[in-house]
């Protein structure tokens, strides 16, 4: 299934569709660590990623989230031996980039990104980077912050060794630091500097997508919302597509232009932020959003949606609806089949009943 965006913002089409999305994790047992069994962490999910967009991916711990951004990366296969991996990830490359080699140039239409090997898909990376969660093990302790931010372009760009000097201490300046900075090391900086060292590292091969997993989660609120803008202020100037993978759902409201909401595994709602936010479908999204602090003391909390039962294990998903067994509306037949996402006013829903 293509989910087409529905809501025109002014962006020049699509420069990312995922197709039926699929990765299982094997789960190893015995002597000979045989596959005994597996967990299906992404489910079929699909989604396109507009120029110039964010595109909000929200969801409780373990929904699969982080998993579909690095199988977006193809950094998957590195990490877990055996990992399997099916459906299509379509990337639109430019017709001309300077950093990008005269293979990834010359490729006629769309490139399938879940069926390149490691060798193949070097001359796409530098179009798609990826910026980690946790700021304290992103980066390499051993590396200055100016090695750290020129690896990326010893690997991919064609460039002397002044000429990589001066765009290491450009970088740094855009993000907030100063080029005398390169020469420390890691530890010598805050929380909040070391995420702008990694956005910096990100931004190194002028890329076009990025993706955030859960970029400020490790940070405290007023260091948050320096990053977040400073995120916003690069997209604007240079054109960037952000997936910003998070569960704090206010957070994800201020940066996106769409959002997706995942539940073990599945997609289970898109649309544009504001709608989703001020009146989510899915049975899910209304519980998610009906536990987002509000800022006022006397407001009701009689509208809090609270969910009995627990998270079904990911290795023995219920047959159906992954979320009937907690879903308050959830008929019999929702146990007969997956449901489809389905274009429903102003949105994508996985759900019948709503």
């Amino acid at each position: 299934m293509t989910i087409t965006n529905n809501n025109s913002n002014g962006q020049a089409g699509n420069i990312l569709e995922v197709e039926n999305l699929r990765v299982s994790y094997p789960i190893t047992g015995g002597v000979f660590a045989r596959k005994i069994a597996e967990v299906r962490a992404v489910d079929d999910v699909s989604f396109v990623l507009q120029q110039g967009e964010t595109l909000g991916l929200v969801g409780e711990s373990g929904c699969g989230k982080s998993t579909v951004g690095r199988a977006i990366v193809n950094i998957l296969r590195a990490m877990v031996y055996g990992v399997e991996i099916s459906g299509r990830i379509l990337y639109h490359p430019p017709q001309e980039s300077p950093t990008t080699s005269t293979q990834a140039n010359n490729h006629a239409g769309p490139v399938d990104l879940a069926s390149l090997s490691r060798a193949a898909m070097r001359p796409y990376r530098p179009d798609l980077q990826m910026i980690f969660q946790d700021p304290y093990s992103s980066l390499n302790p051993r590396m200055t912050v100016g090695q750290i931010v020129e690896e990326p372009l010893t690997i991919h760009a064609r460039l002397t060794k002044q000429e990589r000097v001066d765009r290491v201490g450009w970088l740094l300046e855009k993000v907030g630091l100063t080029r005398e900075q390169s020469s420390r090391y890691p530890h010598e900086f805050s929380g909040g500097q070391r995420q702008r060292i990694g956005i910096a590292r990100a931004l190194a091969t002028n890329p076009r997508i990025v993706i955030a997993d859960e970029p400020v989660s490790a940070l405290d609120v007023s260091i948050q919302a320096q990053v977040i803008n400073l995120m916003q202020d690069l997209q604007d100037e240079f054109g960037l597509s952000y997936l910003f993978i998070a569960h704090d759902l206010s957070l994800v409201r201020h940066i996106s232009d769409r959002i997706a909401v995942m539940y073990l595994g599945h997609i289970v709602e898109v649309g544009s932020a504001a709608n989703v936010y001020k009146a989510p479908m899915h049975p899910y999204s209304r519980a998610l959003l009906s536990a987002v602090p509000r800022p006022d003391p006397d407001a009701r909390r009689a509208d809090r949606i609270r969910l009995s039962g627990e998270v079904p294990n990911p290795i023995n998903k219920p047959s159906g609806c992954a979320f009937r067994t907690r879903c308050p509306i959830a008929k019999p037949s929702c146990a007969d089949a997956v449901p489809p996402l389905e274009l429903k006013g102003d949105r994508w829903v996985a759900c019948p009943h709503v």
